[in-house]
């Protein structure tokens, strides 16, 4: 998988690149700093989901809004991030966060970015070390260069899906697509005609990735001249889906980054429980 660096590789470049520690906890909002604080790859700058992967929540937009371009640009050029730098941004393990970040660096327009395979548990694991040292980085000027044909909000989406101009995907678990359960919202089910492809199904049983072969087994049966739009309950684990099908070849692949949560922000919108 091109996104992906083994914890050797980094070892070897880590002088060169900037890594970033993305580990949160949706339940736990404080303890991805915390045990970042505690300890974290040599040089790593933190990034909060809900402080800098995202803006206030509004009325709508859902529970994870994008976060403000000038704000997020700032807060890249403060890590000591500018066009050419190459990045590096690992989770605790392959995890929903990292794949946040790198979607949003994709959108805001920065190309030198990789994934930790297997996060700070695999780099520990490989005997390289941890540091509670907090980096100092040269700022630099982070100019972005957003494309907004990575995303579609509320209407543009009830429009495509009038017209059957797309596909959507449900990124979240089959359980919380049917209305089973919901931790997280009022309400329960899932946008009318979205289709399960639950992210979790793109790593193996040892939470590693699956092979390229596998991947594109898994998305055999969408059809790459479509487009794609992924959803999930708030954007963020919408990214994981997002990832493994730009590894297979989608390229017209499109985040709705309010997902779930904004969709039932508006009273009309009407939501289903049946399997698509």
């Amino acid at each position: 998988m091109k996104f992906l660096i083994s914890p050797e590789k980094l070892r070897e470049q880590l002088d060169d690149v900037v890594v970033i520690d993305t580990r949160f906890n949706l339940f736990n909002p404080d303890q991805g700093h915390k045990i970042y604080l505690k300890g974290h790859i040599p040089g790593a700058v933190y990034f909060d989901l809900n402080k800098d992967l995202a803006s206030a929540r509004r009325e709508h937009g859902g529970n994870h809004p994008l976060p403000d371009s000038e704000e997020f640009s700032k807060k890249l050029g403060e890590a000591g991030i500018d066009q050419n730098t190459t990045v590096v941004i690992y989770d605790q393990t392959n995890d929903i966060f990292a794949a946040r970040m790198y979607w949003l660096l994709q959108y805001f327009g920065h190309e030198h970015t990789f994934i930790l395979d297997g996060g700070v548990q695999a780099w520990a694991k490989g005997g390289y070390s941890i540091t509670s040292t907090i980096p100092e980085p040269s700022p630099k000027t982070f100019v972005p260069t957003i494309n907004n044909n990575l995303i579609v909000d509320m209407a543009e989406l009830k429009d495509k899906q009038e017209k059957a101009e797309s596909i959507l995907i449900d990124s979240r678990s089959c359980p919380r697509y049917l209305g089973e359960e919901e931790p997280l919202y009022a309400k329960a089910g899932h946008i009318p005609g979205a289709k399960n492809y639950d992210w979790h199904d793109l790593l193996t049983a040892n939470n590693g990735w699956k092979t390229q072969s596998e991947i594109k087994e898994h998305f055999a049966s969408l059809d790459k001249k479509q487009e794609i739009i992924v959803s999930c309950g708030s954007g963020v684990s919408a990214c994981m889906n997002i990832l493994g099908l730009w590894a297979v070849g989608f390229e017209d692949v499109k985040l709705y980054p309010g997902s779930f949560s904004d969709w039932i922000s508006y009273p009309e919108n009407t939501i289903e429980t049946i399997e698509e």
